[in-house]
């Protein structure tokens, strides 16, 4: 294994055999590498294969073929320092409500095999800003807590890579933000951080680098700089007034647009479709609010590659 990849992956497929014999690939021929040290996403809509690939590393999910290896190890040969290598922090709370913090941490650390003196529950607390509560009833913990308790007990064993599976789905922005912080601090700790995520601006504001999944395959692995240059393209964003129908000139019609909020963003092949755009709305008397000029993001680049994969 190259000493700068933490995680290999070669060739990884998972299938899954129903009773009438269909198979679903939920894995196909799956290719990755992380290096140390890095926030790396993992990115793909529901169903495109990222909690898949969590399990089989997890090891509640066993591989139909490929190679997997993590810190050195290789998961057929050693799947107990692989699972010793990662701490896999889930979606769901899943922790008794009665206990503490610290009573939480101390099981895990037990379950681990960790000794005693060597439990560092106090400085992992801290890690995560737990501290004042390391006594207070789990379930008297705020949502944001009980996201950073996960986080906690991923990390009893001191584990050199954690991942997060979807870690802020279906939380508010505030929580989102805090969240992200911690990711951030973790990784400065030196902690190789694997997050999966469906939210783009996820994964554009914390990670170095990114795969795109699609039906268990990557579509795109780079650095998220490189891939936003890769494909990089200009929008153009415009608020209009319509005086009669609310429907584009035909003459633009064919400039690939989509709708977001009360905006119409077109997505710029040539310089000159400034011009069109801008003539045709005119003829048409349709009068321009606002207009702007967009950066692609990550989003942009996601929506290419999966529909030029199809």
């Amino acid at each position: 294994m190259n000493k700068n990849n933490v995680i290999t992956v070669k060739n990884l497929n998972k299938v899954y055999s129903k009773n009438d014999s269909k198979q679903t690939k939920a894995l196909n021929n799956l290719n990755l590498e992380v290096k140390e040290g890095e926030i790396f996403g993992l990115l793909g809509p529901n169903g495109a294969g990222k909690s898949t690939f969590i399990n089989i590393l997890g090891g509640s999910v066993i591989k139909t073929g490929g190679e997997v290896n993590v810190w050195g190890f290789n998961l057929d040969q050693n799947p107990r320092q692989v699972r010793a290598s990662i701490g896999i922090v889930p979606q769901e709370v899943n922790f008794d409500p009665f206990f503490s913090p610290r009573k939480l941490l101390e099981l895990q650390a037990g379950l681990y095999g960790i000794k005693e003196k060597d439990r560092i529950t106090d400085t992992i607390l801290k890690l995560v800003s737990l501290e004042e509560q390391a006594d207070s009833y789990a379930r008297a913990l705020s949502g944001g807590m009980k996201r950073r308790l996960l986080v906690a007990k991923a990390m009893v064993h001191q584990p050199p890579i954690i991942i997060l599976d979807e870690p802020t789905a279906g939380v508010d922005v505030e929580l989102r933000n805090t969240l992200w912080e911690n990711v951030k601090s973790l990784n400065k700790q030196g902690v190789t951080t694997i997050l999966t995520t469906h939210y783009l601006e996820e994964a554009q504001e914390l990670c170095n680098s990114v795969a795109m999944l699609r039906a268990g395959k990557v579509v795109a692995m780079d650095t998220t700089k490189n891939l936003l240059r890769k494909f990089a393209t200009k929008n153009l964003k415009l608020k209009l007034n319509f005086k009669g129908e609310e429907k584009l000139p035909q003459k633009i019609d064919h400039i690939p647009h989509q709708i977001v909020e009360d905006a119409f963003i077109f997505q710029l092949k040539r310089i000159t479709d400034i011009t069109e755009i801008t003539e045709a709305l005119k003829e048409s008397r349709v009068e321009i609010a606002d207009i702007q000029t967009v950066d692609s993001d990550l989003e942009d680049v996601f929506l290419k590659l999966t529909n030029s994969n199809k």
